[in-house]
């Protein structure tokens, strides 16, 4: 259930409207009690969990929701996407212990505007809940890292110009070869492989050359008839 800071509208002034949810009530108690002490932020409620949250952003309508991310029932992910889907004018803020690419990556999906870990200090909380209520985003620098090294790691290596006596498909040109055969357009083999469309039309160049196909459909029955996917019965 949610529960009411017992802040009055009276303090608040102009100050941003802040909640606070995470399932640990000593954390949570502790993180309503820091920022009640920061000027500018002032406490509207906390959460125990994430159905909790949700219930009490459509109540109090904050600016920013402080957010745990491991949390019992409906997590600080499932969280924030109802948040930003429902109430988009509650900015979502990331507090929690995890800095894993999957917890980063799903919170920042779900709609989440900062990402902090809970080794931040006073400063850099209340500094993350300003941002994102003007509408900045506010990584911690750490997780800044995780992303740019997750976005170097998905950059496929450049690759020489093939030829058509290259010999067999790398194994990325034999993926691109079964989800062309699958009936995926370039847009659609770009979104599952997480490239740019660019990258997935030099692929199929590549491809047809090796292949000798002049177009997709040559490329589908070479990719049948060569073992690269199984025959449409």
């Amino acid at each position: 259930m949610p529960e009411d800071s017992g802040v009055s509208s009276e303090n608040s002034g102009d100050a941003v409207s802040v909640i606070v949810a995470d399932d640990q009530s000593a954390v949570r108690e502790g993180l309503a009690a820091l920022l009640s002490t920061l000027p500018g932020i002032v406490v509207a409620g906390q959460a125990a969990d994430g159905d909790a949250a949700v219930e009490l952003v459509a109540a109090v309508s904050p600016q920013v929701a402080l957010m745990d991310l491991n949390m019992p029932g409906c997590d600080g992910v499932a969280a924030t996407r109802r948040i930003t889907a429902d109430h988009p004018g509650t900015r979502v803020v990331i507090l929690t212990t995890y800095a894993d690419d999957e917890s980063i990556i799903g919170a920042l999906q779900a709609g989440a505007l900062g990402y902090l870990t809970k080794d931040a200090t006073r400063t850099e909380i209340g500094r993350a809940v300003l941002a994102a209520a003007a509408g900045q985003a506010i990584l911690d620098p750490g997780v800044q890292k995780r992303l740019l090294s997750a976005a170097t790691r998905a950059i496929d290596p450049p690759t020489p110009p093939a030829t058509p006596d290259e010999g067999d498909l790398t194994p990325r040109e034999a993926e691109v070869l079964r989800l062309i055969a699958a009936g995926q357009s370039n847009r659609e083999i770009a979104r599952t492989l997480f490239v740019s469309e660019g990258t997935v039309k030099t692929h199929v160049n590549r491809i047809f050359a090796k292949t000798g196909s002049r177009d997709r459909a040559q490329a589908t029955r070479y990719a049948f008839t060569h073992g690269y996917t199984d025959p449409v019965p």
